[in-house]
């Protein structure tokens, strides 16, 4: 009974494909076809696998990475299921036919994988039907390839997973810290659904000219535990595909967005303003992204926040953007700002900014400054205004990623910093 197809991804090395392989013959009977994708630059080969060589095949991702391969591909499979292998897996000698059953209510057997302290879960086998209804991210809309599996898998009502032990064994572990952390962020995936009624948070983004990261800040947005009241989008005027790629995912009820000519980010983010209803805001940068659990976690810390507290603020996480990529360098824990002296000797942004709409709105937005026509650093802008009528509460947690690449606005605009405060100051 052949009805499975062997789908393996991201498997650079011939030594660990081959292992791969050679793991499959313990269920030769029920594979149908074997396909290995890789990108262009990865260099695979048939190894002699005996009894199931004519049935592999090998394809090359294009533009939407793995993901949108896998939903090209599986659309045209007619297996009943799909088994995923990636990296270094390879299917456990304890593995038999019979372990890679399931009930007919259930759609998708779920493996954890450890690494260090972390337990993260991942998609084996998967009815393609399944497949075919729930797509994947394709490679813009994720923060790093290895995401992939169980950022799908997240997206799958729990009744229809069922985890099954002794099904993979991997051939070596990565120990650096980048793959730890990436692992641990991974991790939250797994965490259960909330709905918490209140208070109610908005995500305000806006873009110029981020057609390589846009995606990945939307889908963050949608791919949480608990989902946020609303999504507000302004494209300020970008020259590249951005707004194409934003207004795809309006649906002009949690996700709105809009267009205008390009004025700067100040002026950007106070068009947005009106159209929020939620009791909080999180602004986030077209080219940074949130964890699985951001909503929940926001809600948690701003339930219980004084009325007179205007922005609630933690840590994030910092990443450095390589071409294919990209490289974890750490959390950046904040501190307790108590005054205008405080923000001013900051060492690095106040962030991730959660500002509460009432006070936000009644300071009258984000300031549009005479200094680059508020073009820059409107984050400290705002914030030294609204430390003249309120004050700011800081708490310890993480679910804010900022991506450092050369493109950010910022990062080209250092040497402007101290014209800046002489300005703000005056």
């Amino acid at each position: 009974m052949e009805d499975i197809t062997v789908i393996l991804i991201h498997y650079e090395e011939q030594s660990m494909l081959s292992k791969a392989l050679s793991s499959l013959k313990k269920i030769s009977s029920r594979i149908k076809s074997v396909l290995v994708l890789h990108d262009e630059k990865t260099v695979l080969h048939i190894n002699n696998h005996m009894d199931f060589d004519a049935k592999l095949s090998f394809i090359k991702t294009g533009v939407g990475g793995t993901g949108g391969a896998l939903n090209e591909t599986i659309g045209e499979l007619s297996a009943s299921f799909v088994l995923f292998l990636q990296d270094t897996d390879y299917l456990s000698p304890l593995l038999n036919n019979a372990s890679l059953v399931m009930p007919q209510s259930i759609s998708v057997l779920r493996t954890g994988l450890h690494h260090r302290n972390s337990v993260s879960h991942f998609p084996v086998l998967v009815r393609t039907s399944m497949l075919k209804k729930h797509k994947f991210l394709s490679k813009n809309q994720l923060p790093f390839q290895e995401a992939l599996l169980p950022a799908w898998l997240s997206t799958i009502d729990q009744s229809q997973q069922q985890m099954a032990g002794n099904l993979l064994k991997q051939a070596r572990k990565n120990s650096s810290v980048d793959t730890i952390e990436k692992f641990q962020f991974m991790q939250k995936y797994q965490l259960p659904k909330t709905n918490l009624n209140t208070p109610t948070i908005s995500v305000v983004i806006a873009i110029y000219n981020m057609e390589k990261y846009v995606e990945t800040a939307i889908a963050s947005c949608l791919l949480q535990a608990e989902q946020f009241d609303e999504i507000l989008i302004m494209d300020d005027g970008s020259t590249d595909s951005s707004y194409k790629q934003l207004a795809k995912w309006g649906d002009g009820k949690q996700v709105k967005t809009f267009h205008k000519k390009n004025e700067g980010k100040a002026k950007a983010l106070n068009e947005l303003l009106p159209h929020v209803t939620s009791d909080f805001i999180l602004e986030l940068d077209g080219d940074d992204w949130l964890d699985y659990d951001a909503c929940s976690m926001i809600k948690r810390h701003a339930a219980g926040l004084a009325d007179t507290i205007s922005v609630l603020y933690g840590n994030f996480r910092r990443w450095k953007q390589l071409p294919n990529d990209i490289l974890y360098k750490g959390v950046t824990n904040g501190k307790a700002v108590n005054g205008k002296a405080d923000l001013l000797h900051y060492r690095f942004p106040l962030g991730p900014r959660i500002y509460r709409t009432s006070l936000l709105k009644e300071a009258g937005g984000f300031p549009v400054i005479d200094f680059e026509n508020g073009r820059l650093f409107e984050d400290v802008s705002v914030l030294f205004q609204l430390l003249k009528r309120s004050q700011f509460q800081y708490k310890d947690f993480t679910i804010y990623n900022v991506r450092e690449h050369k493109q950010s606005i910022t990062k080209t605009n250092d040497a402007k910093w101290s014209l800046f405060l002489k300005k703000l100051t005056e």
